[in-house]
């Protein structure tokens, strides 16, 4: 028994041709359904075949549904069944890959039943909306129930000091909350627990929180997650306490601290709608108690009415330049404007009239009739233009189960619309659309007031700042000049995620005057969004530090300096988003510029360390990472805009290494010691352990994020054990110093990692030992080591440790580079090595040039280096004094081992080349540039290259 679709007209020629074909597909995969139809189901059927592509979809997918729903399915809901059938249909289910299924197929089959309803006219708006909510409503909670049971069962009980369960609570915000859902709406929740505890009943004892987080986690997932049978809802939990970087569930207290110390007025508004989902119990009671404080003030709440004032003028601002009549929701006399108008009724005086404190909006605007607060005739129009948009808006978003509040620009939804609302044509349900909007904006404004006048002197930036429209902005845009179309759509991102984030009312107070102050000055640069990118990831980090906001706010200087540093380089604007601490650095332009000398690094570290608990390992381990960023940071600053020149940006890093070098083994020193004890006649300052630095660091050459090839040699005492507790050889102790060294640069902590450190140029490579004795260092090198790897030995030194092992390790390597050579043998060594190394990693098109492995690049001037040292060391032992390039090249000069023009000239290549490459490092891009601007500079160094190693590329 069913009912005809309700209207005067039959379906158009269009919406007939698209039911056609949609009743081909069926009849083609089932024609014994549409045979067992009769002729009036038939027409009913293929009536909302044309009226819905949703509905029309999911029928031919799920055939079988057409029978169940035509035999009296869709001529009335019963809500109370929803929870009812999904009770039992998970009542036996073990697997959560079960549960998501039976949940997504269960709410497909109800959104076609509620959607074909709701185009059939078969119920009132009101209570098409109740059905929405109370499916909604059903799914989640029949989703946490399982859930909950399935983890008691694996984990035990959350349980109270008392022993107590502890249940997880929902808190349904919005729509969902107001049981008002639209259509393809989205889902607000908030997770809450009763009290802290731990479980009770599992194998091992987990805190409340814990056991609720996962929890929570896999809530979400269950209704979330987009598998073949799509999903149940999109859930949404920004907007718990302190947002996205908050606690995915907190206990009441914690609810109740947030709100009292940091709620705002926004979250005021939200929790308005907050209603707690499921059946009712003490729990549900006990938390909208917590909660009634915070939203509902006990006076009449006068400061609401400020408040107010400015959020009109936001909206006022947004629809100025162009009236939104395309947009239901946003534009002037909007369902958001209605909403607007009843809540703020609600906030002002739910703390006197307990009658307000509720969720639905047509049983709050009934009350405020009843209680005087609104004439009949605007509680009247309120009403009927509510019903009115919201009818428009589940119809659109039923067409195709889209979350849209934006009039169709295309007929054949207009016909859809006006098919259901049984309107005329496209002009008549416009003009009643307008009409409504009319009127509540007419309401709207005066319910909520507000002086226009200060409105049109802020500056306009304060407008684009507040403004949601993309054509209103573009028109704000347009008319100040700024061309530059990627920047609305970049403030828009940046301005969604600063709303959805959880600020102190403060810290939002000053965002909101921070920001048209920093639109100006942003848009001033010749790619505001650009700018605004680069800015925007660190203002992300430092939104709930209301300290740093109001700096930035407060003093242009400050503002200045971030924007100029973020502009000139991606890379530090990506350090200062990874960790805002080195803002503390950036706010005082004569502290960041005021570069550490390279010989005061280890004191500076030293005393920096002094502020941190010997003791405190993991402190010790952050304050590390914290003075290398920090220091880091003011070389960068000072490096891009031109204070220091390439060669002492890599003394200053490469010094700046060193010193955390000497901590991290002092550390590692005493840690290790602290347990085993220390090898007899050994102390901090006589380790009979070395640091060797290779590559870059031995070169004195380290750039931005360079990792740190290290060798570790110690003395040659293999007898005896430690003095302390628990004993060890002393091989053992040194492996386990050099194991704790590792360890320590490699662990990553809330700053990050401190050096990647790489150990495979140690003896054997990484199948040797992590660290060699010093004279079985000299017998690999002079027995075993590849040319190669002399070639490596050209660019290492002593970087820290025993001074007795320092002394040790460069009369090896003196001997080993000092070593005779046959030349021709040493050329083609050298140069098929580098042949070897540039087939493996030159990866660069034609018309680019890699600033390291192309021909006259860095490694070809790196190789011409240490083949002349290697060649010529043995009759000039000078020349093994060096590790770094630009003084190999000078002593060469100096012995006229090559001409003075060209060690010069390799040697500016060489500095220009690293230059390069450390900018493109600061502007996060690869090292490579165009071929005809490299030639100019390394064409002379191939032809040198080819003279010195004879190859002829």
């Amino acid at each position: 028994m069913i009912m005809l679709i309700e209207s005067n007209s039959i379906l158009s020629a269009e919406l007939s041709e698209i039911a056609e074909r949609y009743w081909l597909r069926l009849g083609n995969s089932s024609p014994e359904v549409i045979d067992a139809l009769s002729i009036d189901e038939q027409k009913a059927l293929k009536s909302v075949f044309g009226l819905s592509d949703y509905i029309a979809e999911q029928l031919c997918r799920h055939p079988e549904w057409i029978s169940l729903l035509l035999d009296g399915l869709l001529t009335e809901v019963d809500r109370q069944s929803f929870a009812i059938e999904l009770a039992n249909k998970l009542a036996s289910i073990k697997s959560e890959d079960e549960v998501k299924s039976i949940l997504r197929q269960y709410r497909n089959f109800q959104m076609v039943r509620l959607a074909w309803r709701d185009f059939g006219n078969y119920s009132a708006l009101e209570e098409s909306l109740l059905d929405l909510s109370a499916l909604a409503e059903a799914l989640v909670i029949a989703a946490r129930d399982w859930l909950y049971q399935e983890m008691c069962q694996q984990l035990g009980t959350p349980s109270d000091e008392q022993g107590n369960p502890q249940p997880l609570l929902i808190l349904g915000m919005g729509k969902l909350g107001g049981r008002e859902l639209n259509f393809s709406s989205d889902i607000d929740l908030i997770f809450t627990f009763p009290e802290h505890g731990e479980t009770v009943g599992g194998r091992r004892a987990q805190a409340n929180q814990q056991f609720f987080i996962r929890m929570g986690q896999r809530l979400v997932n269950l209704l979330d997650q987009v598998t073949v049978d799509g999903f149940v809802f999109r859930v949404d939990m920004r907007l718990r306490p302190y947002g996205e970087s908050g606690p995915l569930v907190v206990s009441f207290s914690g609810l109740e601290d947030y709100y009292q110390e940091q709620g705002r007025d926004w979250e005021r508004y939200a929790m308005v709608k907050a209603r707690v989902l499921g059946p009712w119990t003490q729990f549900s009671d006990d938390l909208h108690d917590l909660l009634r404080p915070f939203i509902y003030r006990r006076y009449i709440d006068f400061s609401a009415i400020d408040s107010l004032r400015k959020m009109k003028q936001l909206i006022a601002q947004e629809v100025r330049r162009r009236q939104l009549t395309n947009n239901i929701k946003l534009g002037a006399g909007g369902i958001r404007e209605v909403e607007f108008v009843v809540q703020s009724f609600q906030l002002i005086r739910g703390g006197r009239e307990p009658a307000l404190r509720q969720q639905s909006l047509f049983g709050a605007i009934d009350t405020l009739y009843n209680l005087g607060q609104l004439e009949y005739l605007a509680v009247d129009e309120l009403k009927k233009s509510y019903i009115l948009l919201r009818r428009v808006e589940n119809l659109l978003q039923a067409i195709d189960d889209k979350q849209t509040q934006t009039l169709p620009d295309n007929d054949v939804d207009w016909q859809r619309l006006c098919f259901a609302m049984n309107c005329e044509n496209e002009m008549v349900l416009r003009a009643d659309i307008d009409r409504a909007m009319q009127q509540i904006h007419r309401h709207f404004n005066d319910t909520v007031g507000g002086d226009d006048a200060h409105e049109q002197t802020e500056h306009w930036t304060s407008q684009l700042w507040v403004i949601e429209d993309p054509d209103n902005a573009a028109a704000l845009l347009e008319e100040h000049l700024v061309n530059d179309a990627n920047f609305w759509p970049t403030l828009t991102e940046w301005r969604s995620i600063t709303v959805k984030r959880s600020i102190g009312p403060r810290g939002r107070d000053t965002l909101e005057k921070l920001m048209p102050r920093l639109l100006s000055e942003l848009l001033e640069h010749a790619s505001p969004s650009a700018a605004l990118t680069a800015v925007s990831g660190v203002l992300e980090q430092i939104l709930t530090r209301t300290t740093y906001l109001e700096l930035l706010c407060e003093n242009p200087g400050a503002r200045q300096q971030l924007i100029s540093l973020c502009c000139a380089s991606p890379w530090i604007a990506q350090e200062l988003a990874n960790f805002p601490m080195l803002l503390d650095e950036l706010i005082d332009p004569a502290q960041l510029y005021d570069t550490t000398s390279v010989d005061d690094y280890p004191s500076e570290l030293r005393q920096y360390l002094l502020r941190v608990p010997e003791e405190d390992m993991e402190q010790q381990m952050e304050a590390l990472r914290q003075f290398k960023l920090s220091q880091q940071l003011k070389i960068a600053a000072a490096d891009v805009t031109g204070v220091l020149p390439v060669m002492e940006v890599s003394d200053h890093l490469t010094f700046l290494a060193e010193a955390i070098i000497e901590q991290v083994v002092l550390q590692a020193w005493h840690q290790v010691a602290s347990r085993h004890g220390v090898p007899a006649g050994t102390s901090p300052d006589k380790m009979g352990f070395a640091v060797i630095g290779y590559g870059k660091l031995g070169g004195i050459e380290l750039g931005y994020g360079s990792d740190l090839d290290l060798v570790f040699l110690r003395n040659s005492i293999n007898t005896g054990e430690t003095d302390g507790k628990r004993p060890i050889g002393i091989g053992h102790f040194y492996l386990k110093l050099a194991q704790r060294i590792v360890h320590l640069f490699a662990t990553r902590t809330t700053s990050g990692e401190l050096y990647e450190v790489d150990m495979r140029l140690r003896p054997s490579g990484a199948s040797g030992l992590l660290i060699t004795e010093v004279e079985q260092f000299k017998e690999y090198q002079q027995a075993e080591a590849w040319n190669w790897e002399h070639q490596a030995l050209v660019r290492s030194r002593f970087v820290y440790g025993d001074n007795a092992l320092a002394a040790r390790f460069s009369e090896i390597r003196t001997e080993i580079l000092s070593k005779p050579r046959d030349l021709p043998e040493l050329a083609k060594l050298v140069r098929d090595m580098r042949i070897k190394m540039r087939d493996h990693l030159l990866k660069v098109s034609p018309d680019k040039f890699d600033l390291k492995q192309s021909p006259g690049g860095i490694a070809d001037i790196e190789f011409m280096a240490q083949y002349l040292v290697l060649a010529h060391a043995s009759s000039h032992k000078e020349l093994a004094i060096w590790s770094d390039n630009v003084r190999i090249f000078q002593m060469l000069a100096e012995l006229e081992m090559i001409p003075f023009m060209t060690a010069q000239h390799l040697t500016q290549t060489y500095c220009w080349l690293r230059d390069e490459n450390h900018r493109l490092t600061l502007q996060q891009q690869k090292g490579q540039i165009d071929v005809s601007e490299a030639e100019k500079h390394v064409a002379q160094v191939i032809d040198i290259y080819q003279h010195i190693l004879g190859e002829a590329d």
